[in-house]
């Protein structure tokens, strides 16, 4: 038998007629006659005598119910042994995702406690191998398995066998593993000015959980960078679901719903910063359980901007928020082009840039292995042939201005330099005149 559920003892060949009596060791269980017991044994009260087959049904039974069980009619008497098993979970059954699966198994015999071999299959019905540790006296065995997952959640056995005596016990017990169904990080691409819907999918409704629970959903730009709290929930043990926006930090949407197992909001207009990394997280008594989108954003641009004149040239640049993990890259190509018009980025380039001449339809994909995620146009418009023209007088006539300025300002400067020379040679001049009368002027006193 196994504690905790309820087992037949069969006594057969009774008589329909006789009075039975049940007994564990020497004291008295049940009577089938209404004669009062005396001394009854522990599990008087939770056992009782099947009419029809004069049996007995012990309920809800303990490891101290093992033992030596006789049932007693007329001159016959027949005995039964009862060999109980009681299988522990840790945390009641209720765990995370990660979490290790713990059992300990008891045993209790009125015989010598065999060594048993136990097999332990998951909810798919496969066999697992876990950590198995027996103590000295065979009374108590630990099986540990680690790291259990979402999708272990469901009914598990533990089968026990054993040789001599010869037992063969499938004892079944419940595992719930509260998570998600998206646990791994996620990559989400979305192009600027499209709408993304974020969702995270939980468990809940395909099991049956013990208590309610909490969890919030918090973003940030990059890895290192502080996280901001979008919004926050809690769910009931019945399901009940209420949400709670926490942050105008950028508009988003949030789907309500009273009941439902899905978290999920709707950026509508994607910026370019609203890339980053959106993690949702489930609290239950005091542990923590998180699954994380990193949403990644593309934009494409031009330099200049507009229309492409004859004979220019126009860069072409397409971005994105986050470098790429290898197995994924940029191309640019031109519609209904060459081979010539295909640019692809190198490995974690978040920046991919192609000089264009002409003028046509030019798209940026993500490519993910040999997958396209995501693609982003931009059209090269060729400038009408005026524009053209004005483009190439202005630069003639920003030349031939360039070229009048530089000889105006040789001019102006020999001219300059001229008056310089001219000025200086009339000073020299006067400092002559001067010290020439000078010198008249003392000759004469002399005289």
């Amino acid at each position: 038998g196994v504690a905790g559920q309820a087992v037949i003892l069969n006594c057969r060949g009774i008589p329909h007629h006789a009075a039975v009596t049940w007994k564990h060791y020497k004291l008295v269980i049940k009577k089938s006659s209404i004669t009062p017991l005396k001394g009854k044994a522990t599990m008087s009260d939770r056992s009782e005598i099947i009419p029809s087959s004069k049996h007995l049904k012990v309920m809800d039974l303990r490891l101290s119910d093992a033992g030596i069980y006789t049932c007693e009619y007329e001159s016959h008497t027949v005995s039964i042994s009862l060999h109980v098993f009681k299988l522990m979970i840790s945390l009641d059954g209720h765990f995370l995702p990660n979490e290790d699966l713990e059992l300990t198994l008891m045993q209790n015999s009125s015989h010598l406690l065999p060594s048993l071999n136990i097999t332990l299959f998951n909810s798919n019905n496969n066999i697992v191998t876990p950590i198995v540790v027996e103590d000295k006296t065979h009374q108590k065995y630990t099986v540990k398995l680690k790291e259990l997952e979402a999708t272990d959640s469901g009914t598990w056995t533990c089968r026990v066998h054993s040789d001599s005596p010869l037992i063969n016990q499938n004892i079944p017990f419940d595992v719930r593993v509260l998570g998600f169904q998206n646990p791994d990080l996620e990559r989400k691409y979305a192009t600027v000015g499209s709408t993304v819907i974020l969702s995270w999918h939980l468990n809940f409704r395909k099991i049956t959980w013990k208590g309610g629970f909490t969890g919030q959903l918090n973003w940030k730009q990059q890895e290192s960078a502080p996280a901001h709290e979008l919004l926050d929930f809690n769910t009931t043990a019945w399901g009940e679901q209420h949400k709670t926006k926490k942050s105008n930090r950028f508009w988003f949407e949030i789907r309500e719903g009273k009941f439902g197992s899905t978290i999920e909001v709707k950026l509508s207009k994607v910026n370019f910063n609203h890339s980053g990394h959106y993690q949702c997280q489930l609290a239950y008594n005091s542990r923590y359980v998180q699954s994380k989108i990193e949403l990644v954003v593309m934009k494409v641009s031009a330099n200049p901007a507009g229309p492409l004149a004859r004979g220019a040239e126009m860069t072409l640049t397409c971005q994105v928020s986050s470098p790429l993990p290898p197995n994924t890259h940029l191309r640019w190509e031109r519609v209904n082009g060459t081979q010539m018009d295909v640019k692809k980025s190198k490995q974690h380039e978040v920046k991919l840039e192609v000089n264009v001449s002409t003028a046509g339809l030019w798209i940026c994909h993500l490519i993910e292995d040999n997958d396209l995620m995501i693609s982003l146009s931009y059209p090269v418009e060729e400038a009408p042939v005026w524009i053209s023209y004005v483009v190439i007088g202005a630069s003639v006539g920003g030349s031939v201005l360039v070229f009048v300025l530089a000889c105006l300002c040789t001019i102006s400067g020999i001219s300059w330099q001229r008056r310089r020379q001219r000025a200086k040679r009339m000073v020299q001049a006067r400092q002559y005149l001067l010290e020439n009368k000078t010198w008249q002027c003392q000759h004469r006193l002399n005289k």
